[in-house]
């Protein structure tokens, strides 16, 4: 039996306090960053491995269903406000953009339509695929990743699983092992955790592997509200050595970047 299906450790949740069940699911989610931990050489082969596509032009899809799914085009989705960058992490869901919200029935089931939803974005051998699958055995993943890799792009996986068909059909997988879930079989408690800390993983450090962080400062993010406003006229404040917060922030508006308005100081 695979490793998320089996049985909870705990056989008592419905006679729990909630005091008991909260420090129950707490004490599983401990585990979460050490499988993450031990999953990070595997993660490391996959963000070179993207970085090194990405600064020939290349993309990456993320691929999943259900919470899998969701959890991908979630971190797809921050990566134009935080960094500046559109259209080079794509986020795509079985059944599409509808069952973010909603399931659709049977949509993981259909094993030819991964592969389909990718082509219609007309993908390049520099483009990555990583697909989603917590079980390692859906079907629209599996598919999304077999046909990447037939057509030569990088494949790679997120799963909880060993020996999963996902891990089997991807290049460079990534396995992270968290064991039985609290509520058996429901992977959105631990396998969604380590999945979400796992993309975490892959689009920061190759977004900063790709230069838009500086130190430890978001230098290229978009300025889509007030907050962003003020963060970004303190880090030209602190890269610059300006003092007025109101020269900072002109400074910010009239480039539109923390980058930009930092060169066009310094360099005038």
């Amino acid at each position: 039996m695979r490793t998320t299906e089996q049985d909870s450790r705990w056989t008592n949740l419905d006679s729990m306090s909630t005091s008991e069940l909260l420090y129950g699911i707490n004490s599983e989610d401990r585990g979460v960053t050490k499988a993450v931990r031990l999953a990070i050489p595997q993660i490391r082969e996959l963000v070179d491995g993207i970085v090194e596509r990405m600064r020939r032009g290349g993309r990456v899809f993320y691929t999943g269903a259900g919470t899998s799914g969701r959890l991908g085009v979630v971190d797809a989705s921050e990566i134009p406000p935080t960094y500046g960058v559109r259209d080079k992490f794509i986020g795509i869901i079985a059944g599409g953009d509808g069952a973010i919200r909603t399931a659709v029935e049977g949509a993981e089931d259909d094993a030819a339509q991964g592969w389909l939803d990718i082509e219609a974005f007309g993908p390049s051998p520099d483009d990555t695929v990583v697909g989603i699958a917590a079980s390692g055995t859906t079907p629209y993943v599996i598919g999304a990743v077999k046909g990447a890799r037939e057509r030569g792009l990088l494949t790679g996986c997120i799963t909880c699983n060993e020996g999963s068909p996902v891990a089997e059909a991807a290049e460079l997988p990534v396995v992270a092992v968290v064991g039985p879930e609290f509520v058996t079989g429901s992977t959105r408690m631990k396998a969604g955790t380590a999945t979400k800390l796992i993309l975490n993983m892959i689009s920061t450090a190759t977004m900063i592997r790709l230069g838009h962080v500086k130190g430890s400062k978001m230098v290229d993010m978009e300025l889509t509200n007030n907050k962003l406003v003020d963060r970004g006229a303190r880090m030209i404040m602190d890269a610059t050595g300006i003092s007025d917060y109101d020269q900072a922030r002109e400074l910010l508006l009239r480039y539109g970047h923390v980058r930009e308005a930092v060169e066009a100081y310094l360099n005038k």
